[in-house]
């Protein structure tokens, strides 16, 4: 969609007013605050300070314009933890709002906070680092309060649901049940649902809400409600250090999932502190809503670029971030997320931070002149090392995500052959509207938050579903659905590319049909660690594969040519293909990989060779050696074979 022209908002105006200073909000440091807020049109602006109990202004103070649009104050005074907010007047009108570029903030966020940040740093965080990247990164999506709020977590009733129930460990040491289960799984990534302040909760509120947190108001500020004291600014910060460290600690890196495509209002602090400079409008004047939320942030202006990268490297330096997922990237530009990829690289090392989002958009929205939406269909102008979450490969596995009874290739969907075997390339060949770089840019998942779950999916898939079974049918691990998951795991497994999964899937997660669950009951969100317990044995097949793919060199590489490796694709007949992976096991040995999704056993020919079975449908983690060069794929299930 082209750019329209709103008002004077042009590369005039941003050349005039950009600021790069890097240093806007409430800084605390060697017993002075320094005051500083980008408001370009303002006539004034008077900042006002709290007491520590809330209520009415206890002073008010004017900040100086400066260079550039921004306004300042400087005070020989350590107000760390003060609370502020500002008036803002322009054109005759005066807009009271807290700080867009705050780094703390009371409960509900109301109020921003000035603190010293050294001073909320749990003991030993100046020390804390990441575990070293391993030679395959499984990134494995979770929602904090998903997490632990089940009672059979293991997690005291005061921390379930909370930061806390990451780090906690009980009189001798020992995790939590949901904290062993996932060092025990074997990710390399903990991707965080958003964890920065949203405004779909409140955050004095009951325990009894939920909400998935795709709602910015507070960018640069950890989410109240995860905390144990919402209204104390310095303690949201420490609790999320706290839960980074211990993920850490444990062996895991952390993703935050970003949302910096909207605002929960349009009338932001962005918004009241610079009107109308921060969302993109339409031709008419009115606001965009390419995000389907009622705003969009315009990114490709200086200033809202600016907000955004010095946003990303705040979280990754102040808080050991170690990736980034972006939602709805697509409302974002191509040279923004290359200038985030190229900003994380020269602070911390290239490739050092993980960059993938969503390439997709929920409507057109107008761009700056000049500037490419972050869609599938420009992968190609992307740095190879931002990468994107691949729907085609989902749907060719398991089925169309919006329509729960259209089944993919694991569960009796027609005509799935060819795009699973393109996927296992990494769509090397590309497609009408996704053709990466390089299989870096491929993001392999078959479940998210978003849409049914994986079990779900399948079970809304079987014969008679639409007569209605009610919660029932998705309690029963039924032999059919765990081999369909097992061969579905497996396939997206041994596809180039990088893998994603849903916190869950590896025990049959259910939301019982529900595909869009965003402000859903909590009980129907969590975690059921119980369910788990009897689930286990398809998490151990979970935890077989993340191994197995751990050890097979061909299925790890990135590089634009890494889909070459994947030759002699088959199809043999419906719901029954093969590949052969060169040079992919240890020491370079060939791999042969079959998916046999039919109700029939298939005898895959092999080429000769002493082969060994490395993976089946029942176990992804043996060395059985093969007698002779036919192997037999038993129906709904997978084989990957290793030659020598």
């Amino acid at each position: 969609m082209k750019a329209t022209k709103h008002g004077k908002f042009d590369k005039e105006f941003d050349a005039k007013y950009c600021y790069d200073g890097g240093d806007l909000g409430a800084v605390c440091a060697g017993g002075r605050t320094v005051f500083k807020l980008w408001s370009p049109e303002a006539d004034r602006v008077e900042l006002s300070l709290y007491p520590p109990c809330g209520g009415r202004p206890c002073r008010k103070l004017e900040l100086e314009r400066g260079e550039r649009g921004v306004w300042s104050l400087e005070l020989e005074e350590d107000l760390h933890g003060t609370y502020y907010d500002y008036a803002v007047e322009s054109g005759g009108v005066c807009r009271r709002t807290a700080d867009p570029w705050a780094v703390a903030c009371g409960r509900n966020g109301v109020l921003s906070m000035a603190v010293d940040l050294s001073r909320t740093n749990p003991e030993g965080f100046d020390r804390d680092a990441p575990p070293p990247r391993p030679p395959e990164d499984v990134i494995y999506e979770l929602h904090v309060k998903d997490f632990s709020f089940d009672p059979d977590s293991g997690v005291p009733a005061a921390l379930r649901g909370k930061y806390g129930a990451f780090s906690w460990r009980d009189g001798q040491g020992n995790l939590p049940r949901c904290m062993a289960h996932l060092c025990s799984l074997g990710v390399t990534h903990v991707q965080l649902m958003p964890i920065y302040d949203f405004g779909s909760v409140d955050e004095g509120g009951g325990e009894d809400q939920f909400n998935w947190g795709y709602d910015p108001m507070n960018y640069n500020v950890p989410e109240g409600s995860y905390s144990t004291d919402p209204a104390g600014g310095a303690v949201r910060i420490r609790e999320c250090k706290e839960m980074i460290q211990a993920l850490h600690r444990n062996g895991m890196r952390v993703v935050m999932d970003v949302v910096y495509n909207h605002t929960f209002s349009a009338d932001s602090w962005l918004e009241r502190t610079a009107p109308g400079y921060f969302y993109r409008r339409n031709a008419d004047g009115t606001l965009s809503n390419g995000s389907a939320c009622g705003n969009d942030i315009a990114a490709g202006r200086a200033m809202a670029d600016n907000y955004i990268v010095n946003s990303v490297l705040y979280w990754a330096r102040e808080y050991h971030i170690d990736g980034f997922r972006f939602d709805l990237m697509g409302l974002l530009t191509v040279e923004l997320m290359n200038r985030i990829r190229r900003a994380l690289d020269a602070a911390f090392g290239p490739g050092e931070k993980l960059v993938y989002g969503e390439p997709w958009r929920a409507a057109d929205s107008p761009m700056e002149p000049g500037t490419h939406p972050a869609l599938k269909a420009n992968m190609g102008l992307l740095d190879p090392e931002v990468g994107a979450f691949c729907d085609l490969t989902r749907d060719a596995v398991k089925g169309d995500a919006f329509l729960e009874t259209v089944p993919g290739f694991v569960n009796g969907g027609r005509g799935w052959e060819e795009a699973v075997l393109r996927g296992a390339a990494g769509w090397r060949e590309g497609s009408r509207e996704f053709r990466p770089r390089a299989c870096s840019q491929v993001i392999n998942y078959v479940s998210a938050h978003d849409n049914f779950t994986l079990w779900d999916k399948l079970v809304m898939c079987l014969p008679g579903w639409e007569l209605g079974q009610g919660a029932a049918a998705f309690e029963e691990p039924r032999p059919e659905l765990l081999a369909q998951n097992r061969l579905a795991a497996l396939i997206y497994f041994t596809c180039q590319g990088r893998l994603f999964m849903q916190a869950g899937e590896e025990f049959g997660r259910t939301k019982l049909g529900e595909g869009n669950s965003y402000r859903s009951a909590p009980e129907l969100n969590m975690l059921n660690w119980e369910r788990a317990r009897r689930f286990a044995p398809l998490t151990d097949y979970y935890r077989q594969l993340i191994r197995l793919r751990r050890s097979l060199p061909g299925l790890c590489a990135k590089e634009p040519e890494a889909g070459e490796r994947i030759t002699r694709r088959t199809v043999h007949r419906p719901w029954v293909v093969s590949f052969l992976v060169e040079g992919g096991g240890p020491g370079g040995a060939l791999l042969a990989v079959a998916y046999n999704a039919s109700d029939r056993d298939f005898i895959l020919p092999l080429p000769e060779g002493a082969w060994t079975v490395r993976a089946d449908g029942r176990c992804a983690d043996q060395h059985t050696p093969l007698a002779g060069n036919e192997a037999l794929v038993p129906a709904r299930s997978g084989m990957v074979l290793q030659r020598g």
